[in-house]
């Protein structure tokens, strides 16, 4: 599907530590043995999981448990199912907007495209039927 609709959409959970603290990072990947970890310039690790089926597979292991991040953990699993049904301008249209709504429950500062965007796009590139 990627970029059939000039877009790609690419979830994934990441967990943030401070280097001092890799140590938990580490010991969490080795506990999920999924993922990769990433030493950023800034003294900040993250431990990244970007594939559907195992961001799928933890989600549905932790959901119980969350307390803070309940709402993008439901929300995600939204997008982990609609993504993979999206059949037309109009479905990847749709899926941009459930996305959107993640711009309200995170600190995303630097997404810069939306569901407006990909519909001017979309129509633009005849994407989208009436």
């Amino acid at each position: 599907m990627d970029y059939k609709f000039c877009f790609q959409i690419s979830p994934s959970v990441v967990f943030y530590q401070s280097n001092k603290e890799k140590k938990h990072l580490v010991e969490l990947q080795k506990l999920i043995k999924k993922g990769y970890l990433r030493e950023r310039k800034d003294g900040i690790v993250e431990y990244i999981i970007g594939d559907m089926d195992s961001i799928s597979e933890l989600l549905k292991n932790i959901m119980p448990y969350l307390r803070i991040k309940n709402k993008q953990a439901k929300l995600m699993m939204e997008i982990l199912v609609k993504k993979k049904k999206v059949k037309s301008g109009r479905d990847f249209l749709s899926l941009a907007k459930i996305i959107d709504k993640f711009k309200e429950l995170n600190y995303s500062k630097k997404r810069i495209q939306n569901s407006k965007e990909v519909e001017k796009v979309l129509k633009k590139e005849g994407l989208l039927t009436p």
